[in-house]
């Protein structure tokens, strides 16, 4: 079993399609009386999803992947119905079961008579296997031994794997705030002076401005800083005085400025090149 102990996600795209093609194959591997086996990853955020809309699904056969498609089309069949209750999903003979038709005429379609559908769920991320047998009752078993541990491996490998591409980009965005922080710190200053005010005053001010022009605060901070302030200067009081009369959020303001203020003049911030 040290075999199955790594499912790493592909480190450049930060999908699970690798790791699920692998833990198809292997449930196949696991399970002698199996023609083929599926695998998907379903969770509330982190995992993406086809052109389709469907969740990411790995097949050991081209033919399977149409019996995976009809099950998220119509929202009903062994996968379906096991992600939803937590519990494994057998059909131990399509041709006598009727509790999923659409899922049961494409089965039968490709040859297959017989599914096991095992759940496996971690912390908002459910993996399913999936195995198919072109004969009935062949499969009753593979709700044991190596096929759970092969799924209780590779959901713990996904996870893991999903959370540190979590980690990446919450680094990344702390370390654009902190490069960015010395520019807005620069813009605030140049706002303080014009306005007199103090720098929560100035940050608001740029918040506004930020949401006002659709730009970010770190894009509009430079361009402050660049022109040094010149030609914002009308903007920065208007703002100012609407800010200290709380005129921001009435009825009568849009965008932050008063409704009788004057028409931004050329030059402004709303001008100013990224």
């Amino acid at each position: 079993m040290t075999g199955y102990r790594e499912f790493p996600l592909d480190p450049e795209s930060g999908s699970p399609d690798r790791s699920l093609a692998q833990l198809a194959e292997r449930a196949v591997s696991c399970n002698p009386a199996a023609c083929g086996a599926t695998a998907t990853a379903t969770a509330a955020r982190g995992v993406g999803s086809d052109g389709a809309g469907h969740p990411p699904t790995a097949v050991t056969h081209p033919d399977l992947a149409s019996l995976v498609a009809v099950q998220w089309e119509s929202g009903e069949g062994p996968i379906p119905t096991a992600v939803a209750t937590g519990r494994p999903a057998p059909a131990d003979d399509l041709l006598h079961d009727d509790r999923w038709p659409g899922y049961r005429a494409k089965a039968l379609e490709v040859g297959v008579r017989s599914s096991m559908t095992l759940p496996f769920h971690r912390q908002g991320l459910t993996v399913t296997i999936t195995v198919y047998g072109f004969r009935p009752n062949l499969l009753k078993k593979s709700a044991h031994g190596a096929t759970v541990l092969l799924g209780d491996l590779a959901t713990a490998g996904l996870l893991r794997d999903r959370q540190y591409q979590e980690a990446l980009a919450e680094v990344d965005q702390l370390d654009t705030a902190l490069r960015s922080r010395p520019v807005v710190d620069q813009a605030c200053g140049i706002v303080m002076y014009v306005l007199g005010c103090d720098a929560a005053t100035a940050f608001t001010l740029l918040r506004r401005m930020s949401q006002r022009t659709n730009r970010k605060l770190s894009e509009l901070a430079a361009a402050l800083v660049r022109t040094r302030g010149r030609g914002v200067e009308r903007e920065l009081r208007l703002l100012g005085r609407a800010v200290a009369r709380g005129e921001a959020a009435d009825a009568g303001a849009v965008g932050g400025v008063p409704a009788d203020a004057e028409p931004e003049a050329p030059g402004t911030l709303g001008s100013l090149a990224p």
